[in-house]
């Protein structure tokens, strides 16, 4: 038995290769995961960056608009925990 591991074609060789190519592919997806949730942070850390950044430095208002309007950017996004990591609509408007 223990040389029929060594045959081509050993249906233990072939179990092996799939048991493998099984946890790669879990690997992949767990990997893919993790990557789109560093991803969806980087994104909420850099639009943080960017409101705290326009509080502590602010800039003045464009001559055509009032220095209290918000615009469609400033407003905070709410992020869904689904896998497409898409923001919401706004609700706190």
């Amino acid at each position: 038995m223990f040389f029929q591991l060594f045959q081509p074609g050993s249906s233990l060789h072939l179990k092996r290769a799939a048991t493998l190519l099984q946890e790669a592919q879990m690997a992949r997806l767990e990997h893919q995961a993790a990557a789109e949730h560093h991803a969806a942070l980087a994104k909420m850390y850099a639009e943080r960056v960017k409101r705290l950044s326009g509080e502590v430095y602010p800039l003045p208002a464009p001559s055509g608009e009032p220095a209290g309007t918000k615009t469609e950017q400033d407003k905070p996004a709410i992020y869904s925990i689904e896998s497409n990591r898409r923001p919401k609509s706004n609700l706190l408007t």
